[in-house]
């Protein structure tokens, strides 16, 4: 072959092997850029629909409308976070722990706001709290109308104080003329009797006419018969038109108390027995016993009885509860005591607050008792029932006085005595006490009616028997042997 030809040769062959390695170079470098290009779109299709759970198209084009402004070195959503600690912040109060999802942070907020919505409806009329309507769960409307609420009731207090007031100068005027007609009866009182001590006096100048001739005593008699005529009339005048001034001062006094009740009413006079003493904090039902939480501290003795009432609730006005029980086992603070009796529908339960009316951890409670007491409920009186009862009362710490005093905290009434018949001379000839045991049976009525009277009067909590009996925690024990 001629060495020009085979020149050419080469060089076809060196370009054909150049443009085969370029085409190879080529086509691995378009592989290369086509997988990293299928990895890219690959990639960005996985964030397209990451950012489109975190937010659509039209939320991610209005971030900065929706979010407002981003906080400096932090990212939208944290801005996002941010804001809802900061809501759920107002709601609950206190700084969200970060560690706690948005969800159950709104869960939270949502169960506080049910909670606060449910207490409020027993002062406010509001609809059943429903989380799906807005217009009824914002706190702040129903904080508003609350604070109109509080704004109406001191109003209307501000008027009923004014209105007291004005009942009060008219109860006060009505008393002190009440007070003016006492001192004027008394003073009349007074000179009544003078004008018996002179009577008598007259009396004992009518022995002297004995030894006066019968036409001396019979003018003497007649003069002074006319003259005595002649004070007893004047006498009955100025009593009646006492007795008439008295019964109009009394009819005011009970007028401006009846208008100072309509306005407003006295206090309950059960608050103070309707307080509870102590609760219980554990029970043995195997060995009937209880635990409560008061010791020897606050006075609690071997022997002192409760009554049990339903936890969560008010003790009621009758004084029933649901059991007894018996302390008979005292540590510093906390003391044991056996069941006496128990419903079987109405178990005690750990919480049950106890309560004894004359017991108290801190202060002496003190009685007026009057009446007649069936102290076993056997339908006969006992003699000495009403002294029994004192008696229970000061072994418990509690105090007895005869009379109401502003110290009196409880009265308790047995059976209203029996007034006896008025005895003829017949009988008071044959039983010289009979007048005085009728004279007796008329004391104990008046002062029976007298003390109920006073004590309602007062506000003084008045008790049956019966009542008494529940509020001490001892219906149970009057059978028992030794129980007064």
């Amino acid at each position: 072959m001629p060495a020009r030809r085979r020149k050419q040769s080469n060089a076809m062959l060196y370009t054909l092997i150049t443009f085969v390695g370029l085409f190879i170079a080529s086509t691995t470098v378009a592989v290369i850029y086509y997988v990293k290009a299928e990895e890219h779109r690959t990639s960005l299709e996985e964030t397209q629909r990451t950012l489109g759970d975190l937010a659509s198209e039209r939320e991610q084009q209005a971030t900065g409308a929706i979010i407002g402004a981003k906080k400096s070195g932090g990212s939208w959503l944290g801005t996002m976070v941010a804001h809802l600690n900061h809501t759920v912040s107002l709601v609950l109060g206190g700084v969200p722990e970060e560690s706690i999802s948005a969800e159950v942070k709104v869960t939270n907020a949502d169960t506080e706001v049910l909670s606060t919505l449910n207490m409020a409806k027993g002062y406010l009329d509001i609809p059943e709290p429903n989380l799906t309507d807005p217009n009824i769960i914002g706190l702040v409307p129903v904080v508003k109308r609350l604070v109109n609420e509080l704004k109406n009731i001191i109003d209307a207090n501000n008027v009923t104080s004014s209105n007291l007031a004005k009942l009060q100068d008219d109860f006060d005027n009505a008393n002190k003329a009440h007070l003016d007609a006492v001192q004027k009866l008394t003073a009349e009182k007074d000179d009544l009797q003078k004008s018996v001590e002179e009577t008598k006096q007259k009396y004992a100048d009518l022995e002297t006419l004995l030894q006066q001739t019968t036409d001396e005593k019979v003018q003497t008699l007649s003069n002074n018969l006319q003259q005595m005529e002649n004070e007893r009339n004047a006498l009955n005048e100025t009593l009646l038109k006492t007795q008439a001034e008295l019964a109009m001062a009394q009819g005011r006094l009970q007028l401006a108390r009846e208008e100072v009740n309509q306005i407003m009413p006295g206090p309950d006079p059960n608050v103070l027995a309707l307080e509870p003493d102590g609760k219980i904090i554990s029970i043995d039902d195997q060995t009937h016993v209880v635990h409560l939480d008061k010791g020897s501290k606050d006075r609690i003795y071997q022997g002192l009885t409760f009554t049990v009432y339903d936890r969560g609730s008010a003790i009621p006005k009758d004084g029933k509860g649901k059991a007894e029980v018996e302390v008979f086992d005292v540590a510093e603070n906390l003391s044991a005591a056996r069941i006496i009796t128990s419903e079987l529908n109405r178990p005690i339960l750990q919480g049950d607050i106890v309560a004894n009316l004359i017991w108290d951890s801190d202060r002496t409670n003190q009685f007026v008792i009057t009446g007649e007491f069936d102290l076993d409920k056997d339908g006969n009186i006992d003699i000495e029932g009403g002294d029994r009862v004192k008696l229970l009362i000061e072994k418990w710490g509690g105090q007895v006085a005869d009379n109401i005093t502003i110290d009196t905290d409880f009265v308790v009434l047995g059976h209203a005595p029996q007034t006896l018949q008025r005895p003829t001379l017949e009988q008071t000839d044959i039983d010289p006490q009979a007048m005085q045991r009728y004279n007796n049976s008329v004391q104990a009525i008046s002062r029976y009616n007298g003390i109920k009277n006073q004590a309602q009067g007062l506000w003084i909590p008045v008790l049956t028997y019966e009542k008494f009996l529940y509020f001490i925690g001892y219906e149970g024990q009057i059978e028992r042997a030794g129980a007064f």
